[in-house]
C-alpha cells in the first residue's frame, strides 16, 4: 500500500520528473555524438537519488507522514541524506557542462562560481546549516505548523533536499564546485556530523514532551501511541544517521583511494617522460663525442690540381 499509491500533484513530483527528463536527455545527447557517460552515474542519480526521494514523497508513505512521526523521520533521513548523496554522485552539473551550448554553459559556470554559491557551499557554512536545521525544526513550534499547513509541510521537504545537497555536494560530489576541501578535511567534517544525529535522536527518544504538542493525540487514532512512536522516531534518527554517515565515509575513502591512484599514475607518467628525455639527450651527447671530423682531401687542397712532389730547392718545372 505504501508504494502503490502515487501522488504526482506535488512540487517535489514535478521536480523529480523534470530532473529525470533533463538528465536522460543529457546522456542521450552525449551518446549521439559518440561520447561516453559512466552508467554508474546515471544509476546513482536516477535510481539512488531521484528514486529514493520519490519513494518517500510521492508514494503512500507520504500519506502517513503527518500521522506517524516515525514515518516522517524516515522521510527526513532520505530527503536530507540518502537522496542528496546519490544526486551528488550522479554529477549532473558535469553532464550539463558537457552537453550545453557555449552561452548557457558560461551562465551555468557563473552561477556555480558565484559569490552566493561560494558562501552556501563552503563546508563549514553548509555543515552549520545541515546540523542546526533539525534542532530548530523539532524543538520549536515550527514542526507543529508544518503538520497543520500543507504548503509549509512541502516546503520543509524541499528544504531538506536543498540543505542536504549543500552539505554533501562539496564533500562527495564529482562536479567542479568551489570550496573543494582536501580529503582529510572532508573526512573530518563527516565524522563531526555523526554526534549531532546521535544527540538529536537520543534527545527525542528520552523526551517526555511530545513533539508538535497535542497534535498526534488529537488525531484520536486508537492504534497509535504517540509516545512510543516518538521513541521509534528518535531511534530511526539515531541509528539511521550513523548508518548513513558510516556509508558516506566509506564512499569518501574510496574516492580518496582512487584519486591517490590517479595521482600516482600521473606522477609515474611524468617521471617516465623525464627519464626518456634524459636518455635521449645523453644518447645525442654520446653520439656527438664519438663522431670524428672528416680528413682533408689533398686534391681539394691544391684546388683539384696534382699534388706538388718536388723537394725543397728543386727548380725542375
Amino acid at each position: 500500500m505504501f508504494f502503490t499509491e502515487l501522488h504526482l500533484g506535488s512540487l517535489i513530483a514535478l521536480f523529480l520528473l523534470v530532473a529525470a527528463a533533463l538528465y536522460g536527455y543529457g546522456v542521450y545527447r552525449l551518446r549521439q555524438r559518440g561520447d561516453a557517460w559512466p552508467p554508474a552515474r546515471t544509476v546513482a542519480f536516477v535510481a539512488g537519488g531521484l528514486g529514493s526521494i520519490a519513494a518517500v514523497s510521492v508514494t503512500g508513505i507520504e500519506a502517513y507522514d503527518t500521522t506517524l512521526i516515525s514515518v516522517h523521520m524516515v522521510q527526513h533521513m532520505v530527503l536530507s541524506m540518502v537522496g542528496p548523496i546519490f544526486l551528488a554522485l550522479g554529477a549532473p552539473v558535469t553532464l550539463a557542462l558537457r552537453t550545453l551550448p557555449a552561452a548557457p554553459r558560461k551562465k551555468l559556470l557563473a552561477v556555480v562560481h558565484s559569490r552566493v554559491a561560494r558562501v552556501l557551499t563552503f563546508p563549514l557554512v553548509a555543515f552549520g546549516i545541515f546540523v542546526a536545521n533539525p534542532f530548530v525544526l523539532y524543538f520549536t513550534d515550527l514542526y507543529r505548523q508544518t503538520l497543520l499547513h500543507s504548503w509549509l509541510h512541502e516546503f520543509i521537504h524541499v528544504h531538506f533536499i536543498i540543505t542536504g545537497c549543500l552539505f554533501f555536494w562539496p564533500l562527495l560530489g564529482l562536479d567542479p564546485l568551489p570550496n573543494r576541501w582536501p580529503y582529510p578535511g572532508r573526512a573530518l567534517l563527516m565524522v563531526l556530523s555523526v554526534p549531532f544525529h546521535t544527540v538529536l535522536g537520543l534527545t527525542i527518544m528520552q523526551s517526555k514532551t511530545l513533539l508538535a504538542g497535542d497534535y498526534y493525540p488529537s488525531l484520536g487514532l486508537s492504534w497509535l501511541d504517540p509516545a512510543a512512536d516518538q521513541v521509534t522516531a528518535g531511534g530511526i534518527l539515531w541509528a539511521g544517521g550513523e548508518i548513513v554517515s558510516v556509508t558516506m565515509l566509506g564512499i569518501l575513502i574510496l574516492q580518496w583511494v582512487k584519486q591517490s591512484e590517479r595521482e600516482a599514475r600521473r606522477i609515474d607518467r611524468a617521471l617516465d617522460r623525464q627519464e626518456a628525455e634524459e636518455a635521449a639527450e645523453q644518447a645525442r651527447q654520446e653520439a656527438g663525442e664519438h663522431t670524428e671530423p672528416p680528413r682533408p682531401d689533398a686534391a681539394k687542397i691544391t684546388n683539384g690540381g696534382p699534388a706538388d712532389t718536388r723537394g725543397p730547392g728543386s727548380d725542375t718545372p
